[in-house]
């Protein structure tokens, strides 16, 4: 139980490492409300937005991740973070000890490396939460200090060297997702029997995804055979404009364009091929909705994990994993349309995806928390 117990959480930099950490805490709000909950986080990244928009406590540190650019710019930059992270310390340190948390909890982010590591030095029970296929280096040096690593997935298992067993726990997805019915949600969006393909590159978008896309669109959209929602985010929002000189988008609704999607509920629930990132929340909607993917891992990502986040994935029979080296409007092509009109490929495609979901992940972190508070991990 953690009625009346104080629960710190740090995460930040990503909406990856923050919103699982949210759907934890909105699901100790709503079963404890008497819990106390606060979010430690950098001021100038999106968690000083997100956090207290979610109703919860924020108290800032200042910190910033190394460069592995080994050039001029990326030394200052360096000798910048270990003058943030001399500060940072004890600053964890006091967050720690005026909070008096009863556990704490790290969801990843630089910035979960002083606070987690300080809240063990005081005796405060620990654990941190890896969204990733494969670990970020702020997790793997935290493992060996907290009571409790809890992973996403199996295949995070062999990176962690942890003074306890690692936990599958999945990761947490937002109840509107878990609750979305898919026959509701294609009415709602104006959507018949056709299938439906959802494709999207992220908040700021993706060129090689928007380029990708629009080509499909232009060769296919006269067939009308499906549907096409597409977001461009915010850095490829002239394809709207694009497309609508060489397509009447009134003429054709079966098209249709945003450049981001705010009720992902609605449309992921009633796609029946979703093409986008691979990052570990998109991931775990995916898989607890039940959704064939087309997936290009973004190549830059830390360590890669986008890649190895798909390739779980694929390997398992749930999606289709395209490098962003060998990606144009062929070979998304030649994916979309191998599946769109494979029923049967489609069905195994999404069985596979619903047999890795966890959709009590958020009970599952709780109820590990819970041990933690109560000494019996």
């Amino acid at each position: 139980m953690l009625n009346g117990k104080k629960i710190l959480f740090a995460a930040g930099g990503t909406g990856g490492h923050i919103n699982p950490a949210l759907a934890v805490a909105g699901y100790i709000r709503e079963h404890y409300p008497d819990a106390k909950i606060l979010f430690a986080g950098t001021p100038n990244k999106m968690e000083a937005t997100l956090v207290p928009t979610a109703g919860f406590d924020f108290t800032p540190i200042e910190l910033s991740g190394f460069q592995r650019d080994m050039s001029l710019q990326g030394i200052k930059d360096n000798i910048v973070t270990v003058k943030k992270l001399l500060k940072a310390l004890p600053r964890a340190k006091q967050i720690v000890k005026d909070f008096e948390p009863d556990v704490a909890i790290g969801f990843g982010g630089y910035v979960s490396g002083p606070v987690i590591r300080a809240a063990a030095k005081l005796g405060v029970p620990t654990a941190v939460h890896e969204q990733n296929a494969f670990p970020g280096v702020t997790n793997k040096m935290l493992a060996k200090k907290v009571d409790r690593v809890m992973i996403t997935t199996p295949a995070a298992q062999d990176y962690f060297k942890a003074k306890h067993p690692t936990v599958v726990t999945g990761l947490p997805v937002r109840g509107e997702m878990l609750r979305a019915d898919r026959d509701l949600s294609r009415a709602e969006l104006g959507v018949d029997g056709r299938p439906l393909i959802l494709s999207m590159g992220g908040s700021l978008g993706a060129k090689a995804i928007n380029d990708a896309v629009k080509h499909m669109i232009l060769s296919r959209y006269k067939d009308k055979n499906c549907y096409y929602l597409h977001a461009t985010g915010s850095n490829g929002a002239g394809m709207i404009d694009e497309l609508s000189k060489e397509i009447d988008l009134k003429e054709n609704s079966h098209i249709m364009l945003r450049e981001y999607i705010n009720d992902m509920d609605r449309c992921m629930s009633a796609a029946d091929l979703v093409i986008c990132r691979a990052g570990a929340s998109t991931i775990s909607e995916l898989q607890v909705m039940g959704k064939p993917s087309i997936l290009i891992p973004y190549p830059y990502a830390a360590e890669n994990h986008q890649y190895y986040n798909a390739k779980a994935l694929s390997d398992f029979g749930a999606a289709i994993t395209v490098c962003e080296k060998d990606f144009d409007v062929n070979s998304l092509a030649k994916a979309v349309y191998s599946v769109i009109y494979d029923e049967g490929k489609a069905v195994r495609m999404a069985q596979r995806a619903k047999e890795m979901g966890i959709s009590d992940a958020s009970e599952k972190l709780y109820k590990r928390m819970t041990q933690l508070v109560n000494k019996s991990i």
